[in-house]
């Protein structure tokens, strides 16, 4: 979220606080998100969203919206993390724009 452009950043404070649920990195978190790494979905470089997607997957949240079409909303990115949850016992994972989300 640091490296989010102003305008996407600000979105976050259109949500309501009573919509918002944050949730932490813990071992298994980083565990899944190495096994991104190193199956290849992403490089070492891009941990931090290899972790967020990790983070949405072990915590089963319903979708994972993102405004990153590099590294996670990107249909190949998206099959391969899929491979590497099911590999891992781990469920599938719904990953989509803001613009799909919000009509």
């Amino acid at each position: 979220m640091n490296l989010a452009r102003d305008e996407v950043k600000n979105q976050i404070n259109l949500i309501p606080e009573s919509f918002k649920e944050y949730i932490l990195n813990d071992e298994e978190t980083e565990e899944l998100a190495s096994q991104y790494i190193k199956e290849k979905v992403v490089s070492k470089k891009f941990y931090e969203d290899a972790l967020h997607i990790a983070i949405a997957t072990v915590n089963k949240i319903d979708v994972l919206v993102s405004w990153n079409f590099r590294h996670i909303v990107n249909l190949d990115k998206i099959r391969m993390y899929n491979a590497v949850n099911l590999k891992n016992g781990y469920s599938l994972i719904e990953i989509r724009n803001p613009r799909e989300i919000l009509l």
